[in-house]
């Protein structure tokens, strides 16, 4: 058993600028506790950036900046892969091949393609349209068995499941079929200003969500100005009082105290005790992070060996499988 494989896990992340609360409590603070219970893939999803007009410049910091908060959030570089996906240029070669072999019915009900396109009617490009078949060519380049996701994701990775049952049953068992991996808590933070909708940065209100670079004062500022509602009570309930549960479930993670505990250390007292309390734990998780980050976002040269042993160690991964690809569709190789 001690030699049995572990599975192997593979995440991404957008370049879009700092990561958000949510981001770290969804995706990136769960990435250091896998990479010890699987082999650990994490990418910086710079080509999916560009279905939106980039200032090249802005990108090419932007994805520096994710690399370095990655790592400040806990990643291991000698325990996981970290790399560009732009530096992998299999993911390209083989989502050509997965675009092939998906049908237009299936790309066209994407959601993410419907809310995408009416965000930005005047850029509704091919990539948009085909970004499911390079999301599921970066896990099936990997044979990924395990993709952590989000509600908004799940859509995407069925189809990289249906794509791949379908190359292999015309071409033979070529690819593992990826099972989505949902984290147990912490896995979706809502807006402080609106809890009816997932924390954003794209939310033209700045007080609806907390960076990770936020400072100490900004963190408690936004806390204290989330929405709650008239009750005056300190309790968990998502239907009626979903501002004080969003603020409940962002507490738990960092205390690690059960929604019951919380309620009783907070009976009896207002909500602005509650909402201070929250800020504070949550500037004091995230100081030695932003220590940390700004630490190695300085030192460009540490970052450069680290994603380029990374593309390397990806790429050799990734190029047998789609060599094995290349040969069962007939792709003449030397």
């Amino acid at each position: 058993m001690e030699n049995e494989r572990k599975k192997r896990i593979l995440s991404g992340i957008q370049p879009s600028g700092s990561f958000t609360l949510g981001n770290y409590i969804g995706a990136v603070r769960n990435w250091a506790k896998l990479q010890n219970e699987f082999e650990s893939l994490y990418m910086v999803a710079d080509l999916h950036a560009l279905t939106v007009r980039q200032v090249p410049a802005e990108l090419r910091a932007r994805s520096r900046e994710a690399a370095a908060m990655i790592l400040a959030a806990g990643i291991d570089p000698k325990e996981s892969i970290l790399f560009l996906q732009s530096h992998v240029p299999a993911h390209t070669q083989l989502s050509w091949i997965l675009c092939c072999n998906a049908q237009f019915g299936e790309l066209s009900r994407m959601t993410q393609f419907k809310d995408k396109s009416a965000k930005h009617p005047d850029n509704v490009n091919g990539g948009l349209f085909t970004y499911p078949a390079l999301m599921a060519a970066d896990i099936l380049v990997y044979n990924a068995d395990l993709v952590p996701v989000g509600q908004d994701q799940t859509q995407h990775l069925e189809l990289a499941r249906t794509v791949a049952n379908r190359f292999n049953n015309l071409y033979s068992l070529t690819f593992t079929l990826p099972e989505g991996y949902i984290t147990k808590e912490g896995a979706k933070i809502m807006s402080l200003t609106d809890p009816s909708r997932k924390m954003s940065k794209s939310d033209p209100n700045p007080n609806s969500f907390i960076l990770m670079n936020d400072d100490r004062d900004t963190i408690i500022r936004k806390c204290k100005r989330a929405v709650t509602d008239s009750d005056g009570a300190v309790r968990f309930d998502m239907a009626e009082k979903p501002g004080i549960s969003n603020l409940m479930c962002i507490y738990n993670v960092f205390t690690k105290k059960s929604m019951e505990e919380i309620a009783q250390e907070f009976a009896g007292q207002g909500y602005s005790e509650f909402k201070l309390a929250v800020g504070e734990t949550v500037a004091d998780a995230l100081s030695p992070i932003h220590s940390e980050y700004t630490r190695i976002l300085a030192d460009k040269t540490y970052i450069d060996e680290i994603l380029r042993d990374g593309a390397e160690k990806a790429s050799r991964l990734a190029n047998r499988m789609l060599s094995k690809v290349y040969r069962k569709v007939g792709l003449y190789q030397l």
